[in-house]
């Protein structure tokens, strides 16, 4: 079975249905309040997971009742936790996320235990955990010198290296440059590319290869209902969004990104791994929550194959 190999964030994820986004000093009456598994790395892993690969864990949770709650469910998911640091004294990580009826969100992190995952854990991972050909996906809800440390053993190794930039640094982090050099494909989204790239408001395609003239060999950049758009040395892909009634966008990305790593760990070529990715995204819009919206292999498969 195809493995990826995923270093990231576990939280919770606290959510709140409004009418729409609150502005800044604005209270807003909302609706529905619901407490569920989040946090990017593990709503990757759990993405990745139903796409039908192999996926180990490696994250950090709190010794509480969040923390202990969170690895049950990943456990519950078929992913290999073992790796999985437990902090003495440390509380999970929390995500506030407000979210609008026309599907717009809006979220505030407390990363906890997520802050505790450091370079000499990674460090400390068995040697068998980095296998050539498996996929490394990872991202920057934790440490970013943790992540840097992971996507360098992974190259080292002959891994495919993806990186998902959220939150994305400042373009002129000098760890940025070094992130990106680690990195055989990386995917922001349309603002997270923009800041990776300077901050120089221009067309998505040359948004794109300024970030790739920085180091990783394809950069795909996400786009929401447009879909997204692929850069590497040879060509550029343009993959439109599918049309979905969207209920709530924000497990959208880690759709994507967790069923791209399935892809690219099953060895397909990237246009096909880009549509179906970009297939797992729409179907996550329909559904409310997070790790709850989050399609199986059977539905993406079925979705990617149906006409527009």
């Amino acid at each position: 079975m195809p493995r990826v190999v995923l270093l990231g964030s576990s939280n919770t994820d606290m959510t709140v249905r409004t009418p729409r986004l609150p502005a800044a000093g604005e209270t807003v009456l909302g609706g529905p309040f619901a407490t569920t598994p989040g946090g990017k790395g593990a709503n990757q892993a759990v993405a990745a997971r139903r796409a039908g690969a192999d996926v180990v864990f490696v994250t950090a949770v709190g010794d509480d009742d969040l923390g202990r709650r969170a690895l049950g469910l990943y456990r519950g998911e078929g992913i290999d936790v073992s790796l999985a640091k437990v902090v003495a004294g440390a509380a999970s990580g929390v995500a506030l996320i407000f979210v609008a009826d026309d599907g717009e969100n809006m979220i505030a992190v407390a990363s906890g235990a997520n802050l505790e995952l450091s370079p000499a854990d990674v460090e400390a991972l068995p040697d068998d955990l980095f296998r050539p050909g498996d996929v490394l996906l990872t991202g920057l809800e934790i440490p970013a010198a943790t992540a840097l440390a992971a996507m360098r053993r992974g190259r080292k190794a002959g891994m495919t290296v993806v990186l998902n930039p959220a939150p994305a640094p400042a373009a002129d982090d000098p760890i940025v440059a070094d992130l990106l050099a680690a990195a055989d494909v990386v995917t922001p989204n349309r603002g997270e590319a923009l800041a990776l790239a300077g901050g120089v408001e221009d067309a998505p395609r040359a948004v794109a290869d300024r970030i790739r003239a920085r180091g990783p060999g394809t950069v795909i950049v996400t786009m929401g209902r447009d879909g997204c758009l692929a850069t590497t040395a040879e060509t550029t892909r343009e993959v439109p969004g599918r049309r979905v009634r969207a209920v709530d966008a924000v497990g959208a990305g880690d759709a994507f990104n967790g069923a791209l790593a399935a892809a690219l760990a099953e060895g397909r070529p990237l246009g096909d791994a880009l549509a179906w990715a970009t297939a797992a995204a729409a179907l996550a819009v329909t559904r409310a929550g997070a790790q709850a919206a989050l399609p199986d292999r059977e539905a993406i498969d079925r979705f990617a194959r149906a006409p527009e």
